[in-house]
């Protein structure tokens, strides 16, 4: 087969849509209240991941019998004697776990920011600035890498918090009973809990991840303090924490998100960007390397999408297995496997199906959506409400899913920007695609890395379903051949290495405590 390098671009008005400040849509669904079918008492000597040799403070708790405890009592008294519909509502909301509705919210942030800039009247782009987060493009822009780097030091912190929390929970000098457990006067509006409420487990969640969301998304700081505010005051509200119980919490939480903050900062993803000269330097190389370079196909040419991601630290692989996990090189041009997989694309191009369709727009996860390591996790959120899972549960398994995600973002993007591949609608003219070309190398296809990943994880959590998920991942690596913009060859291996990325993060459940 003869190919030709096609140049086109996307349609600028569609750009121009996507670029529009886009507001928070929380989905408030309905969702039971949170009933563990095991407290998950023993976490504390749970396995943390970053925080196991740090020292943390917390106040001891005044007696029972202290003014300030017997205000605090008080207080709760006085919110259940008139509470209002929109505060019950509030109970209702929060009571479904805190790790669930934090993982809503953050998947509402992604989206939110999940829009590429349009392009400056000189034909360059903007680029978003922590420095500076309100002014157009706003910060970030929520692209896969860094949503999977969102998604992870979040959940992650949000598990040492917990793990930390339960250490001090059931130390005899800080045991103490719930509200609704010490006073028959102080009514349980939620599920009672046989957990001690000193310090408060969800004050320890809404401190680390309120940290962390304000750093990883500067300019939502007022939305991202009021929902832990909401949040307080449902704890009081039900009866399951006073004031100094959250307090404790809240401040225990902050104090384990400053070992992640201090690990964000320094890890490297604010040069993910890179400049000209590094641009440049990936379409030389790959001309020497007696390659086509990949292009942008957008009029003007967006930079590709952050080529130095893969220089970021992996949170679960070491460093130098970033490399040792990239797959071979993608068929060369001219080949009959590369033949053979072009003349695939050209086919489903002239012959969508509606079942394409469906796979297709299911797991298109583009602009404006929570993005394919937000999409895996909905599909965890939906399965973890099955199982009554407690909050730190909840917590560990989120954070193994999201690191895998992670570290799956890093593999894929030095797989991609190692071999600078061009997509068949780059080689080939008329190539009529379902969804938008993304901006960035073809060879290994994000969506089935990333699935890979999260199914090998959400397969070993919930063994049962192992082989669903698996196929799932597998649609979702195929959905990018239906839509014409990858090889089958970038999806194939792309499951298969994100398999691989999985797998670390399966280990480390393996030996982290919680079996």
């Amino acid at each position: 087969m003869k190919t030709r390098i096609l140049y086109t671009s996307l349609m600028a008005v569609a750009l121009f849509a996507s670029s529009c400040k886009k507001d928070i849509t929380e989905r408030n669904q309905e969702l039971p209240a949170l009933t563990p079918a095991n407290p998950d008492s023993t976490a504390g000597s749970w396995t943390p991941i970053l925080t196991g040799s740090s020292t943390f403070t917390v106040a001891l708790p005044e007696a029972k019998t202290s003014p300030n405890y017997v205000a605090d009592i008080n207080e709760i008294k006085s919110y259940q004697k008139n509470l209002t519909s929109e505060q019950k509502e509030i109970i209702k909301y929060w009571s479904a776990g805190s790790v669930l509705r934090w993982n809503e919210i953050l998947r509402e942030l992604v989206s939110k920011h999940n829009l590429p800039p349009y392009q400056n009247d000189d034909g360059t782009y903007p680029f978003p600035n922590a420095a500076n987060p309100l002014a157009y493009p706003l910060f970030p822009f929520s692209n896969p890498p860094y949503a999977a780097r969102a998604y992870a030091y979040v959940s992650a912190a949000q598990y040492d918090a917990l793990v930390q929390t339960f250490k001090y929970k059931y130390n005899a000098a800080y045991r103490r009973k719930a509200p609704y457990v010490d006073d028959a006067n102080v009514q349980a509006l939620i599920p009672r809990s046989a957990l001690p409420s000193y310090p408060s487990e969800n004050a320890a969640v809404a401190g680390a991840t309120a940290q962390m969301m304000i750093l990883l998304f500067p300019g939502d700081l007022d939305f991202i303090q009021k929902k832990v505010a909401e949040e307080k005051l449902y704890r009081l509200m039900s009866g399951a924490n006073t004031r100094s119980d959250w307090d404790a919490g809240e401040s225990l939480g902050k104090q384990v998100a400053n070992v992640f903050l201090a690990r964000a900062r320094a890890d490297r993803a604010g040069a993910a960007a890179g400049n000209k000269d590094v641009w440049d330097k990936f379409e030389t190389d790959a001309k020497a390397a007696g390659r086509t370079p990949w292009i942008s196909l957008e009029l003007p040419r967006r930079p590709p999408m952050l080529p130095l991601f893969p220089n970021v630290n992996p949170i679960l692989m070491p460093a130098a297995d970033v490399v040792a996990v990239r797959p071979a090189a993608p068929f060369k041009e001219g080949s009959a496997e590369y033949e053979k997989d072009m003349t695939e694309v050209m086919a489903m191009s002239d012959n969508h199906d509606r079942e394409h369709e469906r796979i297709v727009a299911f797991w298109a996860d583009g602009v404006g959506t929570v993005t394919p390591p937000g999409h895996w996790n909905s599909i965890a959120a939906e399965e973890f409400v099955k199982h009554n899972w407690s909050e730190v549960r909840w917590a560990r398994n989120l954070a193994l899913l999201n690191m895998a995600e992670m570290d799956a973002a890093i593999v894929c993007w030095d797989t991609k920007y190692f071999y600078f591949n061009p997509r068949p609608t780059q080689m080939v003219a008329g190539i009529k695609t379902l969804t938008g070309i993304p901006n960035f190398p073809s060879y290994i296809s994000g969506h089935a890395t990333f699935s890979g990943a999260a199914a090998t994880v959400l397969g070993y959590l919930v063994p049962e379903r192992a082989t669903e998920f698996m196929a799932m991942a597998n649609e979702a690596g195929m959905s990018r051949l239906y839509g014409g913009i990858h090889y089958r060859n970038d999806c194939t291996v792309g499951l298969a290495t994100g398999v691989k990325v999985g797998t670390y993060a399966v280990n480390r459940g393996k030996t982290d405590g919680a079996n």
